[in-house]
Order: structure tokens, then C-alpha cells, then sequence
């Protein structure tokens, strides 16, 4: 890289012998820096064995696979038409370009410039925080302990619609309960239930009355399960030496099937409906406060901010990688899938409500049921259906295991980055350590494939995904935008590409994300409301305590991780928090040797020549 090395010019001259930088007076400085070079062989946890993607395109499929997940799909589409339609993505792309680019972009930085996980990489990025990067860890593995359920799900009905006639278009079976059982959509008929959601609540899942009632194991399901966990492991044994290859496939084969489902939904009587329903503008609804948080939910849940699976994929990069252009590839593919999904969606749900004559809201519906209920019930009356049906379960399979393995992998590594040595010691390889985490998954994913699992699902998901996950988002945030600070940051960006990052940038990582992330989370408390299954099922107060236990599993490592850190340095109270809030990363070549040790350079050299 030779960005500005044109005009470095100095009367000193760093070079390097036996690991020492010396002074050589009087020589200019007009080549730049080799900083891979300068860096010691190791700094802290970061080795120079540390593998990176085999080419820049399997970082980018794997980043964009990780963000387009099974969210997109139902949870974007649903969101989008119940908070404004179209007006809905004003505040949505607000958010996405103050918030969700700017916040990728920095974790990207991140873990790129430190080639670490997201526990030691944010340990040294501020030290008093460093509890934050271990929370990230822990609640990616919370989430995806459950988040493999839904694939042995999709992997269910996958298997179930090869046959001659779908078991969920009938009503004479024995799951059924025939007296409230209907063809089709029922309408306002409240005591009546579509076969399809029977099949999924009475076939699938043979759900319990509530929580309290457990019931036995699924063992269909179980089977399953094992079978999804074995599929996640293929993927990322080898570590990013595998998952590189695997998402050439399972990062494109999903926007290759909503094109196709695109195309053959808008052919379809009614679809026209359902997709100006999907859009409609509701301008009304954007002086509602509780859209403007929907809008930032969806921005941080969607690309993967606060879960330390950015950080950890950006670590496996060449120093020099241009995450510039990256962070533009992922988040603007992400919220382009996020549309597309909703007119594939929409439209087929328009020509559910042509064909049973009822409206559009009758049929829509929120969560897994959108693609396990409503979605099979359509491939019942499209034409080809053996087709369109394994097909699109598949697809589901594809866009969830992007997002599973990437979650796995931030286990992986940062238990490598922390304790690898030892713990290869005791189980030589790192493929069996992958292998361990999957077991561990795999057992804590147990209780959700119980008969009353679904609601054990439900609560996790609402106290994971929604409530732990806005605390990690803010104190992230805070950490590097307001401690390690704006100045910290932009010598981070210029080693890597050469130049400062933009005002665009700088703006919004010193003022809009961190008052925006402020602001949801004050929000989020505010208008708190408990876990709900479905729209009359609510959870007993034991339930509700299980719950925020849940989160705090993730959320206590924050303070905890200060303690320690006040607790472990000297001094006064005042120094032990100022030493704590100091990074311990290295912004210039020479920040790592003893003070004696340490040459004086120029800031002008520091900012223009690409260390």
C-alpha cells in the first residue's frame, strides 16, 4: 500500500534488528512502512499461524450468509406491513445508514486489525469493557443452541414433501381434530384451525397446553436434530478452511430460489394484492415510537451487531483487506434480501386470500409460522408443488445453517484465542474442539424438542434475541465510540486502507449510533412487554424469572468484567478505572516495547504512511 507515501518524508528512519527498533538519523522516509512486517511474531493471543480465508469472496458469502438468515424471511416481511408498509422503510433505512452500516464497519475494523475474537479484541480495545466481548460469545451460543431447532424443522418438512399428497392439506388424519378443522384458511371463525397449523402444532411439535407441561422427547425430531448439528460441523471442522467453501453454495443457492419463487408467485391470481398490502404506506404510523425501535431492532438483529460473529469472521482477513467495500457488499445485500423475501412472501400470501376469499391480514402472520404454517398451505394449491416445496424448505435450510455455523464459530475461536494451547493439549486437534462445542450445542438444544419445547423456544428467543442483545449493542457501542474513541479509530482505519475513514463515518460513530442505540435501549425498558406465545398463551411468573436468568447469563459478564479489571490494577480508585479505560492495543509499531525502547515519530508519519 502507497497511499501518501509520496509526501512521508522525515529525518528519521526506523529500522528493525533482533526485534529492536533503532534510530537512524538524517534519512528520509520515502517508502512505506511494511506494518505485517513490523508487527511482532505474536502480540498478546494473536499468532502469525492464524489462518485467513482462502479468497476475499469467501469472506464476503460467509458475512452476507450470516446476515441473510431465516429473519429476513418472516420477520422482515411481517414487521414491514404492520409498522406502515412502505413508510416503514424510511426509519428502516434511517437506521440502517446511521446505525447498521457504521457499526459493521467498526467491527469489521475490529476484528480485522486485531486478528482476534471478539473477547480479546475488545479486551484490548478498552480493558474496562472487556466483559462485553465475552457476553457477545455467550449469547451467540445461547442463540444458536435453539437457532438449530428451526433447521431440523425445515429439515422435517423437507423430508415430508416428497410425497404423492402433503400430509398438511388434510384434514382426515390422526393429529387432526376434526371438529375444528379446515381446508384452507378459516377466516374470523375462531374456533376453527387450517390443517396446516394443525399439522405443525399437532404433528411437528405435539404441543403441550404450557410450559409447565414438558411432555416427553420428539423423537423424530431428536433424530433430526442430531442430523442438523452433524451438517453444522461438516461445515466448520476445518475452520474458515472449510466454511469458505461451503458458503459458495449456502450464501447464493437461497437468492437463486427467491428469484425463481419471484417469478412464479407474481403469475399467480391475487399476488398483485398482496404486495401492495406489503408496501401501502401507513404515514400515520411513523409518530409511532415503537416503529422507529422496530426499525432499529431489525437493523441489529438482521446483520449481526453486538453478537461478536463480525468481529470473529473480519479476524481471518489480510491486514490490508478493504472492509470498506465489504461493509457496503453485506449490509446493502442484506436489506435488498430483506425486500425481495417480502414481495416472494406477499405475493403468495395475495393468492392465498384470492383463493379463499378473505384479506390479506387473515392470513398473515408473524414468526415461524409465516414459513411453516402459511407458506406450506400455499405449495398445496400452486402447480407443481413436489417441486416449489422441497425447494423452498430447502432454501430455508440453506439460509439458516449460513447463520448457524457462523455463531458456532465465534465459540471456536474464541476459545482458541484464549486458552488454545492448553486446551490442544488435552484435545490435540482443533477439529475435535469444534466438535465439542457442537455436542454441548446440541444437548443445551434438548428441551426444545420436548412436546412443550415451543414455548420453552418462544421465551429464549424473546429474552435472547430481543432484551440481552440491546445491552450488548449499547455498551459495544460506548466502548469503542466514546472510550477508545473517534481519534483511536481512524489510525485503526488508516493502517488497514491507507486513508482516514470519512465524515460520514466519523459522525455517526461520535454522535448518531451511540445516541440511536441510547435511545432504543431506553425504549426498550420503557415499553417493555413480557414473553408471549401466539396471542393468548402468556407465561406463568416462574417462567418470566427463567427468562431474564437467560439474559443475564450474557448481560453479567459486562459488569463483572469491569470489576475484575478495577480490582486487578493499582492505585487509587480513580487511576484503577482511568488505567482501565486505557486500550492496551498497539496504533504504532512500537507501542509494544519497553519505554526505554521507544523511538519518537513525527504524528505526521503516523497518519500518513499506512503502519
Amino acid at each position: 500500500m502507497g497511499v501518501g507515501s509520496e509526501n512521508a518524508a522525515s529525518t528519521t528512519k526506523l529500522s528493525i534488528r533482533h526485534g529492536v527498533y533503532k534510530e537512524e538519523t538524517n534519512i528520509a522516509l520515502k517508502a512505506p512502512l511494511n506494518v505485517e512486517g513490523m508487527l511482532p511474531k505474536k502480540v498478546g493471543h494473536m499468532t502469525a499461524e492464524r489462518a485467513t480465508w482462502g479468497r476475499r469472496l469467501e469472506f464476503v458469502l460467509a458475512s452476507v450468509g450470516y446476515a441473510v438468515g431465516l429473519g429476513n424471511v418472516w420477520r422482515f416481511p411481517y414487521l414491514c406491513y404492520r409498522s406502515g408498509g412502505g413508510a416503514f422503510l424510511i426509519p428502516y433505512f434511517l437506521m440502517l445508514f446511521l446505525c447498521g452500516i457504521p457499526l459493521l464497519f467498526m467491527e469489521f475494523a475490529i476484528g480485522q486489525y486485531t486478528r482476534l475474537g471478539p473477547v480479546h479484541a475488545l479486551a484490548k480495545i478498552c480493558p474496562l469493557f472487556k466483559g462485553v466481548g465475552i457476553a457477545t460469545v455467550v449469547i451467540s451460543f445461547v442463540l444458536c443452541t435453539y437457532y438449530n431447532v428451526l433447521m431440523s424443522w425445515a429439515l422435517y418438512y423437507f423430508f415430508n414433501s416428497f410425497r404423492a399428497t402433503f400430509p398438511w392439506q388434510s384434514c382426515n388424519n390422526t393429529w387432526n381434530a376434526v371438529g375444528n378443522c379446515s381446508i384452507g384458511f378459516p377466516g374470523n371463525t375462531t374456533h376453527l384451525h387450517s390443517a396446516s397449523q394443525q399439522y405443525f402444532d399437532h404433528r411437528l411439535l405435539e404441543i403441550t397446553n404450557g410450559i409447565e407441561e414438558a411432555g416427553g422427547l420428539r423423537w423424530e425430531l431428536f433424530g433430526i436434530l442430531i442430523l442438523a448439528w452433524v451438517i453444522v460441523y461438516l461445515c466448520i471442522f476445518k475452520g474458515v478452511k472449510s466454511t469458505g467453501k461451503v458458503v459458495y453454495f449456502t450464501a447464493t443457492f437461497p437468492y437463486f430460489m427467491l428469484f425463481v419463487l419471484l417469478i412464479n408467485n407474481v403469475q399467480l391470481p391475487g399476488a398483485k394484492n398482496g404486495m401492495l398490502y406489503f408496501l401501502k404506506p401507513k404515514w400515520s404510523k411513523l409518530l409511532d415510537v415503537q416503529v422507529w425501535v422496530n426499525a432499529a431492532a431489525q437493523v441489529f438483529n438482521s446483520i449481526g451487531i453486538g453478537f461478536g460473529t463480525m468481529i470473529s469472521m473480519a479476524s481471518y482477513n489480510k491486514f490490508n483487506n478493504n472492509i470498506l467495500r465489504d461493509t457496503l457488499i453485506v449490509s446493502l445485500a442484506n436489506s435488498a434480501t430483506s425486500i425481495l423475501a417480502g414481495f416472494v412472501i406477499f405475493s403468495a400470501i395475495g393468492y392465498m386470500a384470492h383463493v379463499h376469499n378473505l384479506p390479506v391480514d387473515n392470513i398473515a402472520t408473524d414468526g415461524p409460522g409465516l414459513v411453516f404454517v402459511v407458506y406450506p398451505e400455499v405449495f398445496s394449491t400452486m402447480p407443481l408443488p413436489q417441486l416449489w416445496a422441497p425447494l423452498f424448505f430447502f432454501m430455508l435450510l440453506c439460509l439458516g445453517l449460513d447463520s448457524q455455523f457462523a455463531m458456532v464459530e465465534v465459540a471456536v475461536t474464541s476459545i482458541m484465542d484464549g486458552c488454545g494451547p492448553k486446551v490442544l493439549r488435552v484435545l490435540k486437534r482443533q477439529e475435535i474442539i469444534a466438535l465439542a462445542v457442537c455436542v454441548i450445542g446440541f444437548l443445551l438444544g434438548i428441551p426444545h424438542i420436548t412436546k412443550g419445547g415451543m414455548y420453552v423456544f418462544q421465551l429464549m428467543d424473546h429474552y435472547t434475541a430481543v432484551v440481552s442483545l440491546t445491552f450488548l449493542a449499547f455498551f459495544e457501542v460506548l466502548a469503542v465510540c466514546w472510550v477508545f474513541g473517534l481519534r483511536r479509530m481512524t489510525i485503526v482505519i488508516k493502517r488497514m486502507l491507507g486513508k482516514a475513514p470519512n465524515i460520514y463515518f466519523r459522525s455517526c460513530w461520535m454522535f448518531f449510533s451511540p445516541v440511536l442505540v441510547l435511545c432504543i435501549l431506553i425504549s426498550s425498558i420503557v415499553q417493555y412487554t413480557p414473553a408471549r406465545y401466539g396471542k393468548s398463551y402468556t407465561y406463568p411468573v416462574w417462567a418470566e424469572v427463567v427468562g431474564w436468568g437467560i439474559s443475564l447469563v450474557s448481560i453479567i459478564w459486562i459488569p463483572l468484567g469491569a470489576l475484575h479489571e478495577i480490582c486487578t490494577n493499582k492505585g487509587t480508585l480513580m487511576q484503577r478505572i482511568k488505567t482501565a479505560m486505557t486500550p492496551t492495543i498497539e496504533l504504532d509499531p512500537v507501542n509494544h516495547l519497553p519505554e526505554k525502547q521507544r523511538v519518537d515519530i513525527p504524528e505526521s508519519v503516523v497518519f500518513i504512511t499506512p503502519l
